[in-house]
């Protein structure tokens, strides 16, 4: 396998010396991109787009040849683990992700079985090794995964939700139906993220979008002690070199001790959290990812500019950040506020890494 040449991502993660704080963008490849558009148009729809290796890898490739970005994010989706157990995955327009078949009892979950990495979600494993061959060692690539209690929102929910009436109604009235489901998307989490190691990712992230929705009490038993599992059943070595996992639950800053105590090396935030307050709670045990609000992609390039100091001195001298936003890009975002919040953070940051 090829040397990186650029490892400042997979160094930051791990609390080493880099140049320059590392940075790259949740959903960097994506619609905001008109090269995306295209390439989505020629793949028909989304869920094709994902399964054609060639393609996956195209979209993932895009922003790294317009930005002088740090790492590469796979592309696909969270909710292929769902799919490959026999959902009937679907997209509605303007409705977002739907399954035929949603999951509503016992009965429903202990039919469910451990999609095989190489089997049902070969697709996966293809578009890895595809774009880690492509790659050729400009820069690390990011495998990820939804997290349990996230993926079973929307297999219980059957699609997307405001209120997550459903998911918490068996959460209270059939914890047992739940926790056997969240403890199969588990083992399911942790066979698809080592796969996709041995294909060729280098990092892992766990999303866990819909964590914030809990309460601390079941956050903690419902999200967190899955995320925790996880994190116990990763390969963390390969290639001769350590394998970073940051896990990032959205609206979770009020928990960042406790998931900052799962093993794992990074944790990200969300913007709704002040990064020296957060380096303040968890030290230098993990490293901590974020956290602009997306939506300051649409100010001036100077307001952005006077942003990214901002977190950039909030979170202070020396390693252990990578720069991201504290969510994915909005799709309506100009690229060239994108790469203007690149720059910026690559030329602010360096005195910040200077001995």
């Amino acid at each position: 396998m090829n040397t990186l040449k650029n490892d400042r991502y997979l160094r930051a993660l791990l609390r080493q010396p880099v140049d320059q704080t590392p940075v790259w963008m949740m959903r960097q490849a994506g619609r905001y991109l008109p090269e995306y558009k295209a390439t989505r148009a020629q793949a028909g729809d989304f869920m094709s787009l994902c399964k054609n290796a060639e393609l996956a890898c195209e979209v993932t490739l895009q922003p790294l040849r317009r930005f002088p970005l740090d790492a590469a994010i796979l592309f696909s989706d969270i909710l292929t683990i769902p799919d490959a157990m026999g959902l009937g995955l679907y997209f509605e327009t303007g409705e977002g992700p739907r399954f035929e078949r949603p999951i509503s009892s016992m009965a429903d979950v202990q039919k469910l079985g451990v999609p095989d990495p190489e089997g049902e979600l070969a697709y996966v494993m293809n578009a890895v090794r595809t774009i880690r061959r492509e790659l050729q060692g400009e820069v690390p690539l990011i495998g990820f995964s939804g997290s349990p209690w996230t993926l079973a929102t929307y297999m219980v929910e059957g699609g997307s939700s405001k209120a997550f009436t459903r998911i918490k109604k068996m959460m209270y009235a059939e914890p047992a139906a739940l926790h056997l489901l969240l403890d199969k998307l588990a083992d399911s989490v942790i066979a698809y993220l080592n796969a996709q190691v041995a294909a060729g990712a280098q990092s892992l992230m766990v999303f866990d979008t819909w964590g914030g929705v809990l309460t601390p009490r079941d956050y903690q038993d419902f999200s967190l002690q899955y995320m925790a599992k996880i994190v116990d059943g990763l390969v963390r070595e390969n290639e001769g070199r350590r394998v970073p996992v940051t896990l990032f639950t959205k609206n979770g800053g009020q928990w960042l001790e406790a998931i900052a105590a799962t093993g794992c090396d990074a944790v990200g935030l969300d913007w709704t959290i002040n990064i020296a307050d957060a380096k303040r709670r968890v030290g230098d045990r993990v490293a901590l990812q974020g956290n602009m609000d997306p939506s300051m992609l649409y100010a001036p390039i100077p307001r952005i500019e006077q942003e990214v100091a901002g977190i950039l001195d909030g979170f202070g001298k020396g390693a252990g950040h990578v720069f991201n936003l504290g969510h994915g890009i909005h799709p309506d975002v100009n690229p060239e506020h994108a790469g203007a919040f690149i720059e910026a953070v690559q030329r602010l940051s360096r005195p910040y890494h200077q001995a």
